[in-house]
């Protein structure tokens, strides 16, 4: 390392280069976020105390897998969310330089809208519309209790259908 830039790592800058250093330092952030996510922004994760190590390390999947599957679905919707879609313009940036949302990002955070004129979500209000499609097993009124029952599912609307195909789309 440089003279005038102290040293924030043990590791040589051989190894580890002083801007894969904050990359990863800023990595740390990821894993704050996913921890605040699980308890109390979006999976809100309620203590509950295990007093055998095989349930503690089944809960701990559980909550694992459940912050995963979040992670892509939020990864799948960023075209529908105020969620900024050019990822690959982060990586060649300087890491120390303030971080700066796409000319896209901003005019969806802007206007509220997708370029297709549609309102923008955040993840919290795409689930909510899409938790209005319902399946309800059904019965003819006055059907007898031997009468063979029928499906019904809503019609997802366009922005509710192009989230589901996004999610379908999914490969892990």
């Amino acid at each position: 390392m440089s003279p005038e830039v102290p040293e924030v790592t043990s590791v040589s800058e051989e190894r580890l280069s002083a801007e894969n250093t904050v990359r990863h330092y800023k990595d740390l952030a990821k894993v704050e976020q996913a921890f605040r996510s699980l308890k109390s922004i979006d999976l809100k994760v309620r203590p509950i105390y295990h007093h055998l190590e095989k349930r503690l390390r089944a809960h701990i999947f559980l909550c694992m897998l459940a912050y995963y599957v979040e992670w892509h679905m939020k990864e799948a919707w960023r075209v529908l969310l105020f969620s900024d879609e050019d990822q690959q313009a982060k990586e060649p940036r300087d890491p120390v330089a303030p971080a700066k949302r796409s000319v896209k990002a901003l005019a969806k955070v802007h206007s509220s809208r997708l370029e297709d004129g549609s309102p923008a979500h955040s993840f919290r209000t795409l689930l909510e519309s899409l938790s209005t499609i319902v399946r309800d097993t059904c019965r003819h009124k006055g059907a007898q209790l031997n009468e063979r029952c029928f499906t019904m599912t809503t019609t997802p609307n366009a922005k509710q259908q192009r989230a589901l195909d996004l999610i379908d789309a999914i490969t892990v």
